[in-house]
């Protein structure tokens, strides 16, 4: 059994429409987080600019992977030796809508990107006016000392299949940034459903999300059984536990729900 183990930071914080204050306190919480032990640290959706209601601001405000907001993501995971995830408002092909990116980065380079699948047109909110879906790819993970981590963003969640195909190319934890906006039921149905995936998957959750009063909160990492290992409230704060490898094993040896299943994920 293999005993690796990685402590994972998710920083619960809200981004606005400054590009440079949301890039300071990113890498002030970078640094509370691996001053913690963390040595994966994850923000949350629309991390490098963020505006309620979505207007044409997204646009002028957006992004390239080589803009200033991934190179401070880069600095801020030198400084610290860690691996930082983070959500990019990205630069879209016809310059009028923009792609909701998740990064990941290493000083050294960019170890994976994803760009959200899955439009938040849904109660009430028509997230694609704005936002340019994601193709479907292959598989956005990487590998931070032994252990592989999946992305996927927010809306996705309700989508069981964005996770499976994370599991199918090795995944061991899914890293879900979000922007999970309040309403009825809706902070039950984000820890719901961050429970069902963890579960179903056997595989660990670790989210981000925005604090109120526009996001739920409640960021939580949730090992493979669905059990909260460390959450945040509903207001800005860090949460810190760590992923291991001899956990996941443990639970797919008791419940090889992976193994035995008898559908594969195919796209629609």
């Amino acid at each position: 059994m293999t005993s690796a183990a990685v402590p994972v930071a998710v920083c619960q914080f809200a981004p606005t429409d400054s590009r440079e204050r949301n890039r300071e306190r990113i890498a002030e919480l970078t640094a509370q987080a691996a001053a913690r032990g963390a040595r994966l640290v994850v923000f949350p959706e629309y991390s490098s600019y963020f505006v309620d209601p979505m207007d044409e601001s997204l646009a002028a405000n957006a992004e390239t992977l080589d803009g200033d907001f991934v190179s401070s993501l880069r600095a801020a995971a030198s400084d610290h030796g860690v691996v930082v995830v983070a959500g990019l408002v990205e630069q879209a092909s016809d310059g009028q809508r923009v792609r909701n990116t998740l990064v990941a980065v290493r000083g050294d380079g960019i170890l994976a990107t994803y760009r959200k699948q899955h439009l938040y047109d849904a109660f009430g909110q028509k997230e694609s006016d704005w936002v340019e879906a994601g193709e479907l790819d292959a598989a956005a993970t990487f590998e931070v000392a032994g252990i592989r981590f999946g992305l996927m963003t927010c809306y996705d969640l309700r989508f069981p299949e964005v996770a499976r195909t994370l599991v199918d190319d090795g995944a061991d934890a899914l890293v879900v940034p979000a922007e999970w906006v309040r309403g009825p039921l809706k902070e039950h149905h984000w820890t719901t459903l961050l429970a069902a995936r963890a579960i179903e998957n056997t595989a660990y959750v670790i989210s981000a999300d925005h604090p109120t009063p526009i996001g739920v909160g409640h960021s939580q990492i949730v090992d493979p059984q669905g059990v909260v290992l460390a959450g945040a409230g509903t207001t800005e704060d860090i949460a810190v536990a760590t992923v291991e490898a001899a956990s996941i094993e443990r639970v797919r040896a008791a419940n090889p729900s992976l193994r035995v299943r008898r559908y594969r994920v195919v796209p629609a």
